[in-house]
């Protein structure tokens, strides 16, 4: 028997609850009602389940509060239950800056203490996100030097980050080729001022009484103008390089002389964020440098990756007819520094201008 098209058809969709008997409709109709009534309740609540009371929208971090107790250890709030006034908010103690302090030490905890405040600012403008090694550091800051003997970064350390006197060339691989690669020209402008005189007029600056100079491209920061024209070309590849330390008081750049039979000893860097990268331009044969204990020597168009909060000495053993060593310095970023906590350097050690 054969049925049409018409005969097969389904009832529509509108129909089928008049086709259902009434226990089936009030049991739909609930269905319904209980379905728009959870859709009201799960738009309209403002904290999901299982996470306690919500935090308002806000645009950036609050202010990091002090603490109430005389001696209360440095902790990180986790804000649940606390409110949005102490989310992630590092907390500043007498802990961090005792106020029995050693007078030699005092100074150091000042610098510590405004170092701190620069990071709140910071924090209050971008996010606390990233910044757990740069508030650890501020905390040990005042006691690196009774913690170590060889590395003592009076300035800013960063913990947890690979320490090592010198370092690989792949560590700066793009940086190093690139500097490696323009020596010949870097060399050429070097020899051009050179040959006008060493004199603080010219852009020179006389480092110690020893005879040791530098003719500075950057300088804690800032470019050094009248410098950066007379070698144009050298300036040009400082801002191609990748990882340049240019917008901070920690950064450097420029052409040091050291003259032969002058040794420069005891010293330290000021952090360990940075690597020294040294160029050899004109390395006499019996220099030297030794960094946390380890020697090394120059070579001409060759680089030198130095960790220079190492305890470290320069030494230039050669006769007068050698020349001076030179060499130009550029100051790196360390490889295990985040790019957060780049960031936030550059804003707690902006350049005084």
């Amino acid at each position: 028997m054969w049925w049409s098209l018409e005969q097969l058809a389904l009832p529509p969709v509108t129909g089928l609850l008049s086709l259902a008997s009434p226990p089936v409709t009030g049991l739909l109709w609930s269905l319904l009602l209980l379905f728009l009534w959870y859709c009201y309740r799960l738009g309209s609540d403002p904290s999901p389940r299982g996470r306690g009371p919500s935090l308002p929208r806000q645009t950036s971090f609050p202010e990091p509060r002090p603490s109430t107790e005389a001696n209360a250890p440095i902790t990180m709030e986790t804000g649940d239950g606390q409110g949005a006034e102490s989310y992630l908010a590092p907390v500043l103690s007498h802990a961090l800056f005792p106020s029995g302090a050693s007078a030699g030490n005092r100074k150091q905890e000042a610098g510590s203490r405004k170092l701190y405040e620069a990071l709140q600012e910071y924090a209050k403008r971008y996010s606390w996100s990233g910044m757990g090694r740069i508030h650890k550091g501020l905390r040990l800051q005042s006691r690196v030097n009774e913690r170590f003997s060889v590395q003592k970064p009076h300035l800013f350390y960063l913990p947890d980050v690979p320490s090592t006197p010198f370092f690989p060339r792949d560590a700066h691989r793009h940086d190093i080729e690139v500097l490696e690669a323009s020596y010949p020209i870097i060399l050429a402008e070097f020899q051009a001022v050179f040959q006008r005189g060493i004199d603080p007029k010219l852009g020179w600056m006389c480092q110690g009484a020893k005879g040791q100079a530098v003719f500075p491209l950057y300088n804690a920061g800032v470019s050094v103008g009248p410098n950066c024209r007379a070698c144009p070309y050298s300036y040009r590849v400082l801002l191609s390089l990748r990882t340049f330390i240019g917008s901070n008081a920690l950064g450097s750049a420029g052409f040091w002389i050291l003259p032969p039979g002058v040794c420069l000893g005891g010293a330290y860097g000021p952090t360990n964020t940075r690597l020294r990268c040294h160029l050899g331009l004109q390395t006499p044969p019996q220099c030297e440098l030794v960094v946390g204990g380890e020697p090394q020597c120059w070579a001409e168009g060759h680089c030198l990756l130095v960790d220079d909060s190492f305890l470290h000495t320069i030494s230039h053993n050669g006769s007068a007819e050698d020349g001076p060593r030179v060499i130009f310095s550029v100051d790196l970023w360390h490889p295990n520094v985040a790019a957060a906590e780049r960031q936030a350097l550059d804003y707690i050690f902006a350049p005084e201008q």
